[in-house]
């Protein structure tokens, strides 16, 4: 009897329709979660961006005043006449895409290495790499340093460059997404005649863009935000990136909160750029280089 009352349910593909409604709420849920979520963390950008609107005497004010009574345009104007902002971006601009470029171009080349080629102790060499990212970077600052400062390239961009250009990370992440190109692709490819520099340019590579766009997003961002390399390692104010800049900036005028804030602005716009043109990609490559 149990069986004859299944069997139009089976029959017709209907589901109940109390799971039908609990799908749905639990969509409606979960997606208003998120909607709350993502408005809290843009809480901070958005009082930044009113604040940088505002009279100084007006960023901290309680209770706080989201829309400024009247906008100071003139704040985003100012600022170039403050500080060298044009010279710090561009300074920026430089260490981040040198950085992105061979990070994206060391790490694709090596996790081509440790994911198609076999030789004697790939995988216990990958893991040993791999390792090096818990080890902290305070660990090995100073023998980073000695060995700059030995070299002469000590308050220049190329130490920066140099000591980011390699990146287990990198490796890691495009390691991953090559496990999941088919090996039948490598060795079709070998049997035509191809190199293994040309499999990894011609066959691999095309395949992978997903994967090389969120490597080189990720690289991006974290050498424009990255703080310490150029405190460390830069000590002319013609070479300094826009987070010693705006660092500077506080130390001189910590009374011109309007104007710090300005800067703030300015400094997030190129990151937010770089993210919006890479999003989809950045998002199909990060879902991806997890399956194998």
């Amino acid at each position: 009897m149990t069986a004859l009352l299944d069997t139009p349910a089976r029959v017709t593909g209907r589901t109940p329709r109390s799971t039908s409604r609990g799908g749905t709420a639990g969509k409606v849920a979960g997606y208003t979660l998120l909607i709350v979520l993502s408005l809290a963390v843009m809480i901070p950008f958005a009082w930044m961006l009113s604040s940088s609107l505002k009279q100084n005497n007006q960023v901290f004010t309680v209770p706080i005043q989201w829309i400024p009574t009247e906008l100071r345009w003139e704040n985003y104007a100012e600022i170039w006449d403050r500080i060298p902002l044009w010279t710090y971006l561009g300074n920026s601009m430089i260490l981040s895409v040198s950085v992105t470029a061979l990070q994206v171009l060391t790490g694709s080349f090596a996790a081509y290495g440790f994911a198609k080629v076999r030789f004697p102790g790939r995988d216990a060499l990958f893991l040993a790499y791999i390792a090096t990212i818990a080890v902290p970077w305070q660990a090995y600052m100073v023998p980073q340093y000695i060995i700059m400062q030995k070299l002469g390239l000590v308050d220049t961009h190329l130490s920066l460059i140099l000591l980011q250009a390699f990146g287990a990370f990198g490796v890691f992440l495009m390691r991953q997404f090559y496990l999941t190109i088919p090996d039948e692709l490598s060795e079709a490819a070998r049997l035509d005649g191809l190199s293994e520099y040309g499999i990894w340019a011609r066959v691999i590579l095309p395949l992978s863009k997903p994967a090389l766009a969120s490597l080189a997003l990720l690289t991006f961002v974290n050498t424009w935000n990255d703080y310490m390399g150029p405190f460390i390692y830069l000590t002319s104010n013609d070479l300094w990136t826009v987070q010693i800049g705006l660092r500077a900036f506080v130390g001189l005028y910590d009374a011109e909160y309007a104007m710090i804030m300005t800067g703030s602005v300015i400094s997030v716009v190129p990151i937010l750029t770089v993210f919006l043109l890479g999003q989809r990609y950045f998002v199909r490559g990060i879902a991806t280089s997890g399956l194998k």
